[in-house]
């Protein structure tokens, strides 16, 4: 899956993925209306209203873009009528061709870790028959518990040809409590980069990249520049874009001297672009629209910065 998403950036000239995180507050008035009308007040009628806010976003900027990345947060807020929503997101999209990023950073140990790594990236078999869960094609994964936690994903990606995002320097100012911590006069964060090449090692892509990758957040530029010296062949996932802070100047270490190697992430900055003063002129109607032309200008910020 590595050598799909290289591919869709390269095809796409955009190293940029959607971050799918509804919320409340970012679904235009109007869905929430019409499944209100139908269903009440509910969790169903929610995750009607997300889905159909979802299908929209992609509609309008999946040409743009390789990847979209849903945070299952969201939708587990909801329930299962939420779940439902997500799982629906992510078959969406499959159709649309874009590679799925399930942001969902699990981390367990054994056969709980298993289970996690089945049920987002592989499969079960009964009664001789495979069947499939959520089926993301990329996974966030915590790597607290070490090794025991991490393995099991590798091993489906493996199996499955997918892959994995670990988390190595996140985007939020509190990541530096344990993440910078000194480990033998080196921050913990680094140590983990090192794992990450290594639980990567094994499953190396066409494209030369690991379908072991990394996240860096874009608030951190300085530490992103060690991490990618760090990491040569794995593709860095990077939050923190736009509505967190970073902008492209920040971006251009996170790359390799290909162009390639990170894919950068913008979540309420695009899909809530309709309730930015930039894009107010479209209005809650054309939220749609709003998100497909914050992404080009995401796209051209990035470019510029690595011209």
């Amino acid at each position: 899956m590595i050598d799909k998403l290289v591919e869709k950036i390269k095809k796409t000239g955009a190293p940029i993925v959607v971050g799918l995180d509804p919320t409340m507050k970012l679904i235009p008035p109007q869905l929430l209306e019409a499944a209100y009308k139908e269903q009440g007040e509910t969790p169903e009628a929610v995750a009607e209203a997300i889905f159909a806010y979802n299908k929209g976003l992609v509609d309008a900027v999946y040409d743009l873009i390789p990847a979209v990345k849903p945070q299952i947060a969201m939708y587990e807020t909801f329930g299962i009528p939420g779940l439902i929503a997500f799982d629906k997101t992510v078959k969406y999209c499959k159709e649309k061709d874009l590679v799925v990023i399930g942001d969902i950073k699990r981390g367990d140990i054994g056969s709980t870790s298993e289970a996690y790594a089945q049920g987002h990236l592989g499969k079960v078999v009964l009664g001789g028959k495979e069947y499939r869960g959520f089926e993301e094609d990329f996974a966030t994964v915590n790597p607290y518990l070490g090794t025991d936690g991490v393995k099991p994903f590798v091993k489906v990606c493996a199996e499955e040809n997918k892959g994995i995002f670990v988390l190595v320097k996140t985007s939020n100012p509190s990541s530096g409590e344990f993440q910078d911590r000194l480990i033998d006069g080196r921050p913990l964060y680094e140590l983990v980069g090192e794992k990450v090449v290594e639980w990567g090692s094994e499953v190396i892509g066409k494209c030369g990249y690991s379908a072991v990758g990394a996240v860096v957040g874009a608030t951190y530029p300085e530490q992103g520049k060690v991490l990618r010296k760090l990491m040569p062949k794995s593709f860095i996932l990077v939050p923190g874009y736009g509505a967190q802070g970073g902008k492209g100047a920040d971006l251009v270490h996170f790359f390799n001297e290909d162009g390639l190697g990170a894919i950068i992430n913008s979540s309420r900055g695009i899909i809530g672009a309709y309730q930015q003063e930039k894009y107010a002129s479209y209005g809650k109607e054309g939220f749609a629209d709003a998100a497909r032309a914050a992404v080009l200008d995401m796209k051209e910020d990035i470019q510029s910065a690595l011209a």
